[in-house]
């Protein structure tokens, strides 16, 4: 008698998952918000949950798909959230009114790595950013340059010697043994050379930390939950190394900084005084600098200076590959700064290669390694010139991507042109139609340290080699949708030819 009933409870169980999933994905419609039709489950990201496409370029899809729209209704999975189109209201919810989106929203356990600059959310961000600040000026650079051009130096020597025998070779992995050195040293004080299973370890880690993982469509799902549960958007295996990397040299350093001035000397200087920031309420809000919480920090450090360094390099190289003329003018301008410098790729030197920086932005405008910005409203919000009142914890979407292939701003955006970044051109556009490093008071803070990270590598590489096309090298380049940033499918192969 009781398998009777089995076929009613399975109908009634798929009714009421049906009902769960679908009970919000009428938001839009009925206040008359346009938007892609969403579907079960998936909302409208089943292309990126499914890993079929990279989740940037689907919001690019959506904001191509309603060209007359200012904002855009999607759902991510099951949530209600907003993509906004139009660069005026990005502008408000990026800088006018930050304090009611100063939020990204991708919360997670602070014991868990969720208390680092980059996912840090409220008072915790607060007092990071007002505190590492000051790790990013041009003074601390500067003490840090010697470390970054003895690795970008170790790295043509490297690439003088692989190219002897073989002239191919794959340019994202290449480059990433770069820049995994030189944050290395700048972060942990390691040297790659000396630490030999260091870099086979780094490297496991690296797929684990940029390799989309089912915590995201979690948290879409259901947001928060991720905090609530004590969980993390990173496997065990993150956390632990750069927990035991970081105690390892805190110990080493006696819990002191030391004469390296690298990152973890300026965090230990920190250590030493009471990281303190003041509330709404006056009240005094203590953050405690404790192993995990700078554990945290060196994860971020090196997660944002590695691999988005070296992506960013590899297209560069790729877009220089294919057009010559552009390879030229970089070659001219680089040969005459170092002969007035007499080599020496000090900061000066570095801040004269302006037709190199020209270059350098039109790649991340055809290649924005962050391909899209997330903030989450902190209140009930009244979108301006609008109907639409976006609820508080709604999630606001920017899609990078969409933006910077927009005719209206970048007109053939497909054709590599680095004098879109004229000083004249510049000065005719929105100043919110170019973000890759983000807007704000939560746009990068490192960006100029990765600046002068890829120019250096970049300057000395090119004084020695041109790249050119192989007969394995992609006239259009792929990317993958396993990746959390901009990646490309199936790497991209490239000559490298010694210059005479």
């Amino acid at each position: 008698m009781p398998l009777l009933y089995v076929p009613l409870f399975l109908i009634t169980l798929v009714y009421f998952l049906y009902r769960h999933f679908t009970n919000k994905l009428d938001y839009w419609r009925k206040k008359n918000i346009a938007g892609p039709h969403p579907i079960p489950f998936f909302g409208n990201l089943k292309e990126s949950a499914l890993r079929k496409l990279p989740v940037g370029l689907l919001y690019k899809k959506f904001y191509e798909d309603f060209p007359e729209e200012k904002i855009v209704g999607i759902y991510l999975m099951k949530t209600p959230a907003i993509l906004i189109r139009d660069l005026e209201i990005a502008k408000h919810v990026l800088i006018k009114d930050f304090d009611m989106f100063a939020d990204r929203g991708i919360k997670f356990g602070e014991k868990d790595m969720g208390a680092n600059l980059f996912h840090a959310d409220g008072d915790t961000w607060r007092v990071l950013r007002s505190r590492f600040t000051p790790l990013f000026t041009s003074g601390k650079l500067k003490n840090m340059l010697h470390l970054i051009d003895e690795r970008a130096e170790k790295f043509v020597e490297y690439v003088d010697l692989i190219t002897k025998d073989n002239t191919e070779h794959e340019v994202h992995s290449l480059v990433q043994k770069y820049t995994q050195a030189t944050i290395a040293a700048c972060a942990f004080g390691l040297d790659m050379d000396t630490y030999g299973q260091l870099a086979d370890t780094l490297k496991r880690i690296d797929k684990k930390i940029f390799t989309v993982n089912s915590s995201s469509i979690l948290d879409m799902l259901y947001p928060g939950i991720l905090k609530k549960m004590g969980g993390s958007k990173f496997p065990k295996e993150v956390k632990e190394f750069f927990f035991d990397l970081t105690k390892i040299i805190i110990s080493q350093r006696q819990g002191k900084p030391t004469e390296r001035n690298d990152f973890m000397d300026l965090i230990l200087a920190l250590r030493q005084k009471e990281i303190q920031c003041r509330t709404k309420n006056d009240d005094n809000l203590i953050l405690d600098m404790n192993d995990s919480v700078i554990s945290a920090q060196s994860f971020v450090f090196y997660a944002a200076g590695y691999e988005t360094s070296a992506s960013t390099m590899g297209f560069l190289l790729y877009q220089l590959a294919l057009n010559q003329d552009i390879q030229d003018k970089v070659i001219e301008e680089l040969d005459a700064v170092l002969k007035k410098y007499n080599g020496d790729l000090s900061l000066e030197a570095i801040s004269e290669l302006t037709y190199m920086g020209k270059v350098f932005d039109e790649t991340l405008r055809m290649y924005p390694i962050i391909d899209k910005l997330k903030r989450c409203a902190q209140m009930d919000y009244r979108v301006p010139e609008t109907d639409l009142t976006i609820k508080k914890g709604q999630i606001v979407i920017v899609p990078v991507h969409g933006i910077h292939f927009d005719e209206k701003y970048y007109p053939n955006p497909e054709v590599f042109d680095p004098e879109r970044f004229s000083t004249e051109n510049v000065a005719k556009r929105h100043s919110c139609a170019y973000m890759p490093f983000g807007l704000g008071p939560r746009h990068c803070i490192g960006m100029r340290f990765a600046i002068v990270q890829s120019r250096v590598c970049l300057a000395k590489l090119l004084s020695r080699f041109r790249v050119a096309r192989s007969s394995n090298t992609k006239s259009f380049c792929e990317f993958s949708p396993t990746r959390l940033v901009l990646y490309p499918e199936g790497g991209i192969k490239l000559n490298f030819v010694r210059r005479s």
